[in-house]
């Protein structure tokens, strides 16, 4: 098969490694990818988010299966151009993309489900917003509604806090047009945990749960990020919680957004609280987490590719998962200045003494290459440093030696990935 991954972040070389392991794939193409992934596929300059060349690219290059990473191109509607140009992709429609495209939606649909979330409201005016805050008091969570990088959620400890939140969102345009409408719902107690499965319109077939670190700093403080480590499994996320996510969170929704004529195909990521073995859901996303996809993709024993393709085709039923029993953690290396304006074009040394480290793979977020084709930050997270082993203490230990080997004066990470699990 000739396989197309989109996307250029940690996420999709995770993917493509995953991808690039099945006996299905013959040719792997990635666009625009990374210089990480050029080592396993060959890249295409084309923007994630340029859907009429990514299109364009796929029909005359008679791709077999597309595997769109990112959540913009879903929500743009890369995979009903795909669809109908007759190719296989895996994603939902940009109809079903809205769960994650819009909050107020998703919210919406969930009500409509059953499905247990937080108390909510939805505003397009800003002195609204405000008065439901005052009304409500802290500690509350301001959401934008549109696509914010994963960055436009504040869970504000107090009124003032809150009441900041909308200003700057709304009215200040910190996340531009994503924040025109905001979703206020209130604070969920316990611990957060994420939870994957693959649907194919009527089957969801259940992965497994990882927990991420979305704070910055260490001891879960400083902004909000797009993920700053993550491991699996999650002990909070027993069977029986998984068991729980599944009846109570996603095979509701998924039954919903069929009846509603918008049937979801894809990964469903359901991110939640976890109280006293009682899940309640936080989001969805339409595409796998990142960098929960690192550890995901490390522990995965099946071929991912037939799990694709099943769910391209509605045949998901009858399909099981095989997983590693070695727990994995990945430890996100950013950029100074991250996740405000950060330093870009630093050179990166030791990247294969780092790939050394025994059940190590150092997967590449926002690199590139400079003349001298030396690897080089781009992006504000710009590896992800995975690594299993048969405990996750171990697995720590492992991650941080490969981190320590690199040699990268612009690079800094949390110190504290697995804090939950290992204390």
């Amino acid at each position: 098969m000739k396989i197309l991954v989109v996307g250029s972040g940690g996420r999709e070389h995770a993917l493509c490694w995953a991808i690039s392991r099945s006996p299905l794939c013959k040719t792997l193409y990635c666009a625009p990818g990374n210089a990480g992934i050029k080592e396993m596929a060959t890249l295409v300059p084309i923007g994630a988010e340029d859907v009429d060349a990514l299109e364009k690219f796929a029909v005359e290059q008679k791709i077999d299966l597309v595997v769109v990473g990112p959540e913009g191109p879903l929500v743009a509607g890369l995979v009903d151009r795909l669809d109908a140009a007759g190719i296989k992709a895996f994603g939902p429609s940009a109809a079903a993309a809205r769960l994650e495209g819009s909050k107020g939606f998703m919210k919406d649909m969930v009500a409509k489900a059953g499905i247990p979330t937080a108390a909510y409201g939805r505003f397009t005016d800003a002195e609204a917003a405000k008065t439901f805050i005052r009304k409500n008091g802290a500690p509350i969570v301001v959401k934008t509604d549109g696509l914010a990088a994963g960055k436009g959620v504040v869970v504000a400890m107090s009124e003032q806090e809150a009441l900041t939140a909308v200003d700057q969102m709304m009215t200040g345009k910190q996340f531009g047009d994503a924040g025109d409408e905001l979703v206020i719902e209130s604070f969920l107690p316990g611990e957060e945990a994420s939870f994957f499965a693959i649907v194919d319109g009527k089957t969801a077939l259940p992965l497994i749960a990882a927990q991420d670190h979305k704070r910055v700093g260490d001891g879960d403080t400083g902004p909000n990020t797009g993920g700053m480590g993550a491991y699996s499994p999650a002990p909070v996320a027993t069977a029986d919680v998984q068991q729980k996510i599944m009846d109570r969170c996603v095979t509701p929704l998924v039954k919903t957004m069929a009846e509603a004529g918008t049937p979801y195909r894809g990964v469903l990521f359901a991110g939640l609280m976890i109280e006293n073995g009682e899940p309640t859901l936080l989001e969805y996303n339409v595409r796998f987490g990142d960098p929960e996809c690192q550890v995901l993709m490390a522990r995965l024993k099946s071929d991912i590719v037939e799990l694709l393709l099943a769910a391209c085709e509605g045949k998901l039923a009858g399909h099981k998962v095989e997983w590693s029993e070695d727990p994995a953690m990945v430890v996100v290396m950013a950029a100074a200045g991250y996740p405000g304006s950060y330093k870009k074009g630093g050179v990166i040394g030791g990247l294969d003494k780092a790939n050394a480290v025994p059940g190590v793979k150092v997967l590449h977020a926002g690199t590139g290459f400079d003349a001298s084709g030396n690897v080089v930050a781009t992006g504000g997270r710009v590896l992800g440093v995975t690594a299993a082993a048969p405990t996750l203490a171990e697995a720590r230990e492992r991650a941080y030696k490969a981190v320590d080997l690199l040699e990268w004066e612009d690079g800094f990470c949390r110190r504290d990935i697995g804090w939950r699990a290992l204390g």
